[in-house]
């Protein structure tokens, strides 16, 4: 332990802002679970029905469960209830944003590549599971708004071709809406976090194993690190703590979420009108109503295609983002350790593919407030249908390829003040009545950051002499395509 102690005071870490979102994850899990402990004791997880006396008047005599009682008794009884359920809340808000920039981070810089794949899946692994204990967690409250996503949660499952009902019935303990907290309580309270914090312990494990990854400059390689000593990241870690406890307290004391009590209770045969999914599951909400209304019969059972068709969308999409390391790194050909990030422009094929799938995401996302947007612009709900179908096919190529051209221009322009310096806006004649501009040189370690890059090389055909499987063929070019925006710096030292 002695020796492990001794090596971790001896280890040095980058110091850059984009690294902090991993820190703003964890510390919000952190308070997360804190307030979440707090709210354990007087909350009551039961469906049981009870006539509700407290001091809310525009409830009082309504029949409610236990559950959504004891939540309203947190709110309006309990001294500091309301607070530490809104901190709660905005917590675990702040955690998936954190999570969601992270992913986001690691996938613009390179920071997937080897020897850190493992890390990325962990990563990935942590916002699913963050979903989860975030969607089982609005259930508990059992008023009007988590049930009516649970209706809707209920007909995607239904959805299933042939096992559609058994899947439903397994998850509500029976025909909806069941005993549901009985279910998404233990998953809540306890399943899920325990999970959660062996990811994070997972992902600290691979951190001091593999080493921190930095940004490119001078004397930076693979085989070293420059940044600052661990007692420094400590305390800079401490403050980022103090700093993403205080917001939480802030937000959680100025600004009202999920006001329960303005719903009412949960009614299987009523829903709210205006409400939505929680943002960070309004993808899904979107894709269902772009989806076209397609229904087949198959063994004499009707396939739902409105349903079925942006389940599975959507579920590709997640995997193709948890397997994108594992494909960059088949089609490159790359089996080295890269401890070095990449500025997002001297990749343009990877950015504008980060770019599309945010795109793609973001389309997704603004269709499930397509009826909110209609009367709050007294729009037609059809018409921003049709036109957030368009955008989702015609969207992620076009800003693919805009961002590619994006990143060469910045790549170009970048080259031209390495080698020229930048531009003065002072134009000097010369003695021949000639007239140039001015230009002030860079220094050595900005000409370094603006061209000191280095260029990956696309994979090469074999041979003539041998016969080419068409799997060779597809990576070279798949390779030649991912790597021809890519310049060549002038500047290599």
């Amino acid at each position: 332990m002695h020796r492990s102690l001794r090596g971790l005071r001896g280890r040095v870490f980058p110091d850059h802002w984009s690294l902090l979102f991993g820190q703003v994850a964890f510390y919000s899990f952190v308070v997360v679970m804190v307030t979440g402990v707090i709210l354990m004791v007087p909350y009551e997880p039961s469906v049981d029905h009870v006539v509700y006396d407290g001091p809310y008047g525009p409830l009082q005599g309504v029949s409610m469960s236990r559950a959504l009682d004891s939540t309203l008794a947190i709110s309006f009884e309990v001294r500091s209830g309301l607070l530490v359920r809104q901190v709660h809340h905005w917590a675990s808000l702040l955690m998936v944003a954190a999570i969601m920039l992270h992913l986001l981070r690691l996938f613009f810089t390179g920071g997937f590549r080897r020897p850190r794949r493992l890390s990325w899946l962990v990563v990935f692994g942590l916002l699913i599971v963050t979903l989860g204990a975030c969607l089982t967690g609005t259930a508990l409250p059992d008023d009007m708004l988590s049930g009516s996503s649970l209706a809707v949660t209920d007909g995607v499952v239904k959805s299933v071709p042939f096992v559609g009902s058994a899947l439903s019935s397994l998850l509500f303990g029976g025909e909806f809406p069941g005993n549901v907290i009985a279910r998404f309580y233990p998953l809540h309270v306890y399943v899920l976090p325990v999970v959660l914090v062996a990811l994070f312990i997972l992902l600290a494990v691979l951190a001091l194993k593999r080493g921190p990854a930095q940004f490119a400059g001078p004397g930076r390689t693979n085989d070293n690190v420059v940044g600052r000593p661990a007692a420094v990241a400590a305390v800079k870690g401490a403050g980022m703590f103090c700093f993403v406890v205080g917001v939480a307290l802030l937000m959680g004391a100025t600004a009202t979420i999920n006001p329960i009590w303005m719903y009412g209770p949960a009614d299987p045969a009523n829903a709210s009108a205006g409400i939505g999914p929680a943002w960070y599951l309004a993808f899904l909400d979107g894709a269902l109503r772009l989806a076209p209304g397609w229904e087949v019969v198959w063994w004499g059972r009707t396939v739902t295609l409105a349903v079925l068709l942006p389940v599975v969308l959507c579920t590709l999409f997640l995997a193709l983002v948890a397997v994108y390391p594992f494909i960059e790194g088949w089609i490159s050909g790359d089996q080295g350790d890269q401890n070095l990030l990449e500025r997002p422009r001297h990749n343009p094929t990877r950015t504008g593919i980060g770019v599309a799938g945010i795109v793609f995401y973001g389309v997704l996302w603004a269709a499930a407030g397509a009826d909110t947007m209609a009367v709050l612009f007294h729009l037609s709900v059809n018409a921003l249908i049709h036109l957030f179908q368009v955008l989702l096919i015609v969207g992620p190529p076009a800003a693919f390829v805009v961002t590619r051209r994006l990143c060469v221009g910045l790549q170009n322009r970048d080259l031209d003040i390495a080698v020229h310096g930048v531009e003065t806006g002072r134009v000097v004649r010369l003695p021949d009545g000639g007239y140039v501009e001015d230009h002030r040189p860079v220094d050595a370690y900005q000409r370094w950051r603006l061209a000191g890059f280095v260029r990956g090389e696309p994979a090469q055909l074999p041979g003539t002499s041998r016969r080419i499987s068409p799997v060779r063929r597809l990576r070279a070019r798949l390779a030649t395509f991912f790597n021809q925006d890519r310049l060549i710096p002038p500047v290599t030292h």
